[in-house]
């Protein structure tokens, strides 16, 4: 069975460059033919984090909504020390003045 399909003109542009298209095949109500409907999506325009500060094992950093508080220490220290450093990373990002 062979079906036609009408898809507009600036689908098939965006295609012809490479991009995929998202969207739907439907019977158009009007004229009873299938038509590809693209979905209408935005790109989001997420503002990059800001560093506030970085220390030796980390950073903390400020997005739209939050505070960001990263620290990698190695597990072969053992736990309370993995701990203690952790802790001093923390307490060194809140009382810096």
């Amino acid at each position: 069975m062979i079906k036609k399909i009408f898809i507009q003109d600036d689908v098939i542009k965006n295609v012809k460059k490479g991009k995929c298209i998202d969207g739907s095949i439907r019977i158009d109500a009007v004229t009873g033919q299938l038509t590809f409907r693209a979905y209408n999506r935005k790109e989001r325009h997420r503002q990059p984090d800001i560093l506030i500060c970085e220390t030796e094992t980390g950073w903390l950093k400020e997005s739209a909504k939050r505070l960001k508080f990263f620290s990698s220490v190695k597990k072969s220290i053992g736990d309370g020390r993995v701990y203690k450093a952790m802790k001093q990373d923390l307490n060194f990002v809140f009382n810096k003045d």
